[in-house]
């Protein structure tokens, strides 16, 4: 597993969803700098990381909209690291887990060279390898659905179905 080693004035993680973020800014020295729920899209979050851009480094987690924030990071010049998502037993600890608590364990982890990294596919190619992902699971749930209605079929001995059913 590979772990993210370079040193920063300033770590961020990132509790990610599909219309909100749980943000946690720590020093390099351990004290956390801002801790907060906000917007999900680039403006806030741009405005938000402001004072603290100058050697930042923002750490997320590997789960479906972390897109627009790697692009936004490669775009912006900070440094954005996905976190492997097997790694999430890195996250445990406590009775409690949500994104309050989340955050600040990823930056905490980043800080530490203790968070796996998993890596960025390139933007371009990110359209195509989902669309072959899509493709695939539609064409096994075709799969089970034609065994399902043979199946369904067969113990009455009626005549075979074909593979187009209409």
């Amino acid at each position: 597993m590979r772990f993210y080693p370079n040193q920063h004035p300033v770590y961020c993680g990132i509790a990610l969803h599909a219309r909100s973020l749980y943000v946690c800014l720590v020093s390099q020295e351990g004290d956390m700098l801002r801790h907060r729920h906000m917007q999900a899209a680039p403006e806030p979050f741009l405005k938000a990381m402001a004072p603290y851009r100058e050697g930042l480094v923002v750490a997320v987690e590997c789960l479906f909209p972390w897109y627009w924030l790697a692009d936004l990071g490669a775009q912006e010049g900070i440094p954005c690291v996905v976190g492997h998502a097997l790694s999430r037993k890195a996250m445990h600890g406590g009775k409690a887990k949500h994104d309050k608590i989340d955050s600040p364990k990823m930056a905490t982890l980043l800080r530490g060279g203790m968070r796996p990294t998993a890596s960025v596919y390139p933007a371009a190619m990110r359209a195509t390898r989902d669309l072959l992902r899509r493709r695939t699971h539609l064409m096994r749930k075709r799969a089970a659905l034609l065994a399902h209605v043979q199946n369904t079929n067969a113990p009455y001995n009626w005549p075979k179905i074909g593979q187009k059913i209409a």
